[in-house]
């Protein structure tokens, strides 16, 4: 998943997103309430976790102006204020979860997968392309009746492939949707995990589910080749 952690705090935004990078997501980092809306605007979010007091605009008026404006991904907030009326203001603002602080990091992620497979569950339980076949909930992919493990990262980019079969993906885009905002537009990063991909799925076969589209980027094929 891609993740907007929104923390004024350094520190714990910093220890937020190496926790989530180490599980395989992608995290952003904004310390401002109001750069928060702006970054929603600009990449497309599977989860928000989002600070309750914030600069510029506070957790809550961050939480109603997302969902005034059609976001839909889940909201976790965060927050040092332990009262069970700040907990209902939160939810009743639009927060799917809420996690006070101190809080276990092993916990956070814990909350965190919940969100992602209940957002998981609301989409086509199975994708299918060919005989590529993918459960977005089990993070479990077959071909040929063939079981394929991939790591997290992989998954995601075949995920987005999947959804979208015969769509050209370049570079930049594949950067700004599965990695966060420090990845350079000219790092191979894809490059790597797309022949890991290639090596895993396509296993030896001569013309492979995932195409190059030299100067514009990869598609999955639409069709198996013939």
């Amino acid at each position: 998943m891609r993740i907007l952690i929104v923390e004024d705090e350094p520190a714990i935004a910093g220890a937020v997103k190496a926790a989530l990078t180490a599980d395989g997501h992608a995290a952003d980092t904004v310390g401002d309430g109001r750069d928060a809306l702006d970054w929603t605007d600009t990449y497309a979010y599977d989860l928000v976790i989002l600070d309750v007091i914030l600069p510029g605009l506070d957790g809550f008026g961050v939480c109603s102006a997302l969902r005034a404006k059609g976001f839909s991904a889940p909201i976790l907030m965060l927050t040092a204020l332990d009262d069970i009326e700040d907990r209902i203001k939160g939810l009743d603002h639009g927060a799917d979860d809420y996690l006070p602080k101190p809080f276990s990091m092993d916990e956070l992620r814990a909350r965190v997968r919940a969100l992602g497979r209940r957002r998981l569950e609301d989409r086509a339980p199975t994708l299918q392309v060919g005989d590529l076949e993918l459960d977005p909930a089990t993070r479990g992919v077959r071909r040929s009746g063939r079981d394929i493990r991939l790591t997290a990262r992989e998954f995601a980019l075949l995920e987005l492939l999947v959804r979208h079969p015969g769509q050209i993906f370049g570079q930049e885009r594949l950067i700004e949707t599965l990695w966060d905002a420090d990845f350079a537009a000219e790092s191979n990063i894809v490059e790597v995990y797309v022949r890991s991909l290639r090596r895993k799925v396509d296993d030896g076969r001569r013309d492979g589910i995932i195409e190059t589209v030299r100067g514009s980027g990869y598609r999955l094929r639409a069709s198996e080749p013939g």
